[in-house]
């Protein structure tokens, strides 16, 4: 799901790249060490905007960079 002026979300991606792992919310939200609703309001874009310490228990949690994330 793209937002309204079609640029791809860090939520998106996020989802994208779980998916692609093939691992559910909860599971990257152990994994990654974060409560499950806070990954699930980022993933639907209700958090847009998530801190850096997110996006690196993210990033770890999917066994990838930051810079990964962010591209």
């Amino acid at each position: 799901m793209k937002s309204q002026n079609n640029i791809e979300t860090i939520g998106d991606k996020i989802k994208q790249l779980r998916n692609k792992q093939e691992l559910t919310q909860d599971e990257l939200a152990r994994k990654a060490d974060l409560p499950y609703t806070t990954l699930t309001k980022i993933e639907s874009n209700v958090i847009t905007k998530p801190t850096i310490q997110t996006v690196m228990k993210i990033a770890k949690g999917l066994d990838i960079t930051v810079d990964d994330l962010m591209k």
